[in-house]
């Protein structure tokens, strides 16, 4: 028996059956990401071994999601989407059955580097692929519902491995993927269309993607470690250098390779090239929140870490209650108005986030936090639909791969960055004020509290001036955005892709 039936992929409803296929793969992959950093002083202590190591569970995870999306994408314009989203389905749960099977750091750094290569081929596919079956004027509440299911997986993932931590092991951190990934897998067989119409027979472009991977590489742990070892290092330079060296050498390439990994000529598209760029600020602005607000909970609010935890999901929440109604609106009257006022809301929350000090209110500080989260629930869905409408059909899978590609560096520069300058203003007030060699401010009881608040308070306002800033660009960027009509060219796509 042929699946998905033509009986039943044929109806127009059949497009809801792909959506929640898509939805268990988002609801994996992200929960993942926020489920096993709960994990970690756990897995430290488990293994015996160093912080530097155990932050390998995390990094190597993050680096090979990151580097290889545009490829897998790519691949997926080549190969079928279908085919190598279920295959992401199959690897991502072998990958988890191996984590917490693993029996050192090093084995669990692997089978991370394989879980990623599942989340991958995942991500690269997943709004392609919803994309491909509902037609532009669904599109945005489509991703928009999307959005939400994240948003949810990565408020609740910390609650869930609290819980199989304390009440289990860390192994079932993983192993919770295992039923999710099999119903995925089955699902996907069963639902996603099997005529598919894969993109004419090219030669995969190697030299492309081993210089685009490797140089991005660079980059990426070049900004994770200048916090570490300084600008000056020698590490650092030598991944800042390889970095310059593989990145325009990739970008040479392609303009020769008769079949390239990345077709540079989508970013001629202003749609396209302002909304992956405004894609990754916004997630630079929400990770770099979520980064310094632990902090300022519990060192200057003295509050315990659940309760720090517990107080930053306002974000995601806020984030999943807004998603579908703004990619709703947006495929009625256009991107532009809801990108534009998701970064001016998302502006005044970072403008609000400023004011802050020792003695602010919770209540306060509760509803910057949601307003973070409105903004950013506002701008991300119709942003990623714009962004899809704007690539040609044969090329959504990479134009996906480049979409998660930009907020997963978001979200590693937001953390890096944003960090690095926050440390550095802070040691600089300290400094002034008489304690220069401070390096565990908060541990210091030499240093009066007073002078530790001001200090911490410095260097966070000046953050906020930078986060500020960045949505002010994102603001006037979307503002620029032309407004197109809803693509007849997408609703065709989607026809073609149920076999109509």
């Amino acid at each position: 028996m042929q699946f998905p039936h033509p009986y039943f992929s044929s109806k127009p409803s059949w497009k809801w059956f792909i959506l929640i296929n898509v939805l268990i793969g988002a609801t994996m992959s992200a929960l993942d990401v926020s489920i096993v950093n709960v994990a970690m002083p756990t897995l430290k202590v488990y293994f015996n071994t160093s912080m530097a190591t155990i932050e390998w569970v995390a990094m190597a995870y993050m680096l090979t999601l990151t580097v290889f999306l545009p490829f897998f994408g790519r691949l997926a314009d080549m190969m079928g989407r279908s085919k190598l989203y279920n295959i992401g389905f199959v690897i991502f749960t072998i990958g988890s059955v191996l984590c917490g099977a693993a029996t050192s750091a090093m084995f669990i750094i692997l089978a991370r580097i394989l879980q990623a290569v599942g989340a991958g081929l995942l991500q690269a596919n997943s709004v392609a692929i919803i994309t491909q079956a509902f037609p532009g004027n669904e599109r945005g509440k489509a991703i928009g519902i999307q959005g939400a299911v994240q948003a949810i997986a990565m408020a609740v993932g910390p609650f869930v491995g609290g819980i199989l931590i304390s009440n289990w092991n860390w192994r079932w951190v993983f192993f919770i993927n295992l039923p999710i990934g099999i119903i995925g897998t089955f699902a996907g067989l069963l639902i996603l269309p099997r005529q598919e119409q894969a993109g004419k027979k090219e030669k995969i472009d190697y030299l492309g993607t081993a210089l685009f991977a490797s140089g991005l590489a660079f980059l990426v742990l070049a900004f994770n470690n200048v916090g570490k070892l300084g600008w000056g290092s020698p590490v650092v330079m030598g991944y800042f250098a390889g970095a310059c060296v593989l990145l325009p050498a990739f970008v040479f390439t392609e303009f020769k390779v008769d079949a390239p990994m990345m077709d540079l000529k989508l970013f001629k598209n202003w749609t396209f090239t302002t909304g992956n760029l405004t894609g990754m600020l916004s997630y630079y602005v929400m990770f770099a929140v979520l980064f310094l607000m632990p902090f300022y909970f519990e060192n200057v609010m003295n509050y315990s870490p659940a309760k720090a935890g517990s107080l930053l999901t306002p974000i995601p929440l806020a984030m999943a209650v807004v998603a579908p109604y703004a990619g709703h609106i947006s495929d009625k009257h256009g991107p532009r108005i809801m990108t534009s006022a998701g970064m001016l809301v998302a502006a005044l929350s970072c403008f609000a986030f400023m004011f802050l000090g020792p003695q602010s209110s919770l209540f306060v500080m509760i509803g910057e936090l949601v307003l973070l989260g409105i903004g950013m629930g506002l701008f991300t869905p119709p942003n990623n639909s714009a962004i899809m409408g704007a690539a040609p059909k044969d090329k959504l899978g990479l134009a996906g791969g480049l979409l998660n590609m930009m907020r997963s560096l978001g979200l590693i520069f937001g953390v890096d960055i944003s960090g690095l300058i926050f440390t550095k203003l802070e040691r600089t007030s300290l400094a002034s004020q008489g304690y220069p060699n401070a390096q565990h401010v908060f541990r210091e009881p030499s240093i009066p509290l007073a002078v530790k608040d001001s200090a911490f308070m410095h260097g966070f306002m000046i953050v906020m001036i930078t986060l500020l800033l960045l949505t002010a660009v994102s603001t006037f960027l979307s503002i620029m955005r032309k407004s197109e009509a809803i693509d007849a060219e997408a609703a065709a796509a989607a026809r073609e892709f149920a076999g109509e």
